[in-house]
């Protein structure tokens, strides 16, 4: 309660004048009722005081020159009404004199120490408004993604907090004209951007703005610039480690298999060379190494896949698909004959819009990761259409994955625990069926229970066709 008395009485702004007079004369009014039945019981001089209680209230909230005035007015009433000769405003006496300055002075007094008063609540209420406006400030360019992003919200919070028509903050130079004012933002001599506010702008607040905003702002946007340089660097290292991973995962995960191919290769040209090969042997050997050179020839192109996709290059040529042709694409691909999979097709399958190469890469890739785990059982292959999207679904008839597989089959270089099956697979097929199908704009995930098989689920979507297409030709 007292604070809100004090806000009220001494708060920054002076409240309306006209309220003043209206408190002044009803005050006056009313202490001149009060003293009329006060003169029998005191003398008349001793009841003057009671006219500094407006005196000293008007002086403090409305001011000097309302005080003042309200000091003549409670002299005139008091000297008027209350002092001898009454009926007149006549001064017979020295002390009534007395009282007239009494009045005058404790209206400077009061009025000067409620201006000193309301001044320094003015400045306290300006610095805290400041200092909301920093920390407001500090939030917007500190915790932005980039300092880039959060320039216009940090230059529209500035204008609304300082009243200003618009404010923007640019990280570098700008140049003054006729309707812009312009405040360099820098650390020492390092430029960091510049401040530029709209026209008109009155000397006070160009004072505010060099001399307490734009020091502040220059050091959020130095603290930025470092955290910005600081988050590269960490970036950078991060990258760096990565890559030293994945160079490693690479070496361990690839060099047996990337050995027993070029093993296999060397020992059957070695065999090859003796001169008591039959015929028959001859044609075994060559059979092995072309099979070797093929399996050598799939993982590296497993790996250039993979580093196009880690690295951002792999980026789709579009054209429209067809669903059927991909599949089959997938299945001829296969070292399998075509007695493994079993394809459906539900319904009427429309054209996508895909990278054809890609597409039939992920899938074949899905389907030989699937012919590996469910041999001697066929693999079965559903395509069909769901609302906007064509639903690809490859189930194998494998062991199925274990608890938290799920996502973690999908990373390069991981394989799962070894299997009755054989875990011969070089843990990069599924990571690119990963990068290709949402390379695409579409999604794969897993469904599985362990040893009750698995379903990989290729989600593409379709999209509008606004003139005829008819389906490449074969």
């Amino acid at each position: 309660m007292r604070a809100r008395a004090s806000s009220l009485f001494l708060g920054p702004r002076q409240p309306s004048q006209l309220a003043g007079v209206a408190v002044a004369l009803l005050g006056v009014a009313v202490i001149t009722a009060l003293i009329l039945p006060l003169r029998q019981v005191t003398p008349v001089v001793a009841t003057g005081v009671l006219y500094l209680v407006v005196v000293l209230l008007v002086s403090v909230v409305w001011g000097v020159w309302l005080g003042l005035a309200t000091s003549v007015v409670s002299a005139l009433a008091f000297n008027y009404f209350h002092i001898p000769p009454t009926g007149r405003l006549t001064i017979a006496h020295t002390e009534n004199v007395v009282a007239l300055v009494v009045f005058f002075i404790a209206a400077v007094v009061a009025s000067s120490l409620a201006d000193l008063v309301r001044a320094r609540t003015r400045q306290a209420d300006l610095r805290r408004r400041e200092a909301d406006l920093t920390a407001e400030l500090a939030r917007l360019l500190l915790g932005a993604p980039t300092l880039e992003e959060a320039l216009p919200a940090a230059g529209q919070r500035l204008a609304q907090a300082l009243a200003l028509r618009a404010a923007e903050i640019h990280l570098d130079a700008v140049e003054p004209d006729s309707r812009h004012a312009v405040f360099p933002l820098a650390d020492g001599d390092r430029r960091l951007g510049t401040l530029v506010v709209s026209l008109p702008l009155s000397d006070d607040g160009r004072d505010r703005l060099g001399h307490r905003v734009v020091p502040a702002l220059a050091a959020l946007l130095a603290a930025g610039r470092e955290r910005e340089r600081l988050q590269a660097e960490v970036l950078e290292t991060q990258a760096l480690r990565r890559s030293d991973e994945i160079k490693t995962a690479v070496l361990r995960s690839v060099s047996h298999d990337l050995r027993t191919p070029l093993t296999a290769i060397a020992t059957a040209a070695e065999a090859l060379a003796g001169p008591r090969l039959s015929a028959e042997d001859r044609e075994q050997l060559a059979a092995a190494v072309t099979a070797e050179v093929a399996r050598l020839t799939g993982l590296v192109d497993k790996l250039l896949d993979l580093s196009k996709l880690q690295s951002g290059f792999a980026v789709p040529h579009t054209d429209w698909l067809s669903v059927e042709e991909l599949v089959a694409g997938a299945v001829a691909a296969q070292a399998q004959d075509a007695d493994a999979f079993r394809i459906s097709i539900l319904g009427e399958v429309p054209l996508i819009r895909g990278d054809a190469v890609q597409l039939e890469r992920a899938l074949a890739n899905l389907l030989e990761n699937a012919a590996r785990y469910s041999a001697p059982e066929p693999v079965l292959v559903r395509v069909r259409r769901m609302g906007e999207r064509v639903m690809i679904r490859v189930v194998d008839r494998g062991p199925g994955l274990a608890y938290g597989e799920h996502e973690r089959v999908f990373e390069p270089f991981y394989r799962g625990p070894a299997t009755g099956a054989g875990n011969t697979g070089s843990g990069l097929g599924l990571a690119i069926v990963k990068g290709f199908v949402e390379a695409n704009g579409g999604k794969v995930w897993a469904e599985s229970l362990p040893g009750q098989g698995t379903t990989f689920v290729v989600e593409l979507p379709i999209e509008p066709v606004s003139t005829p297409v008819e389906a490449p030709s074969t």
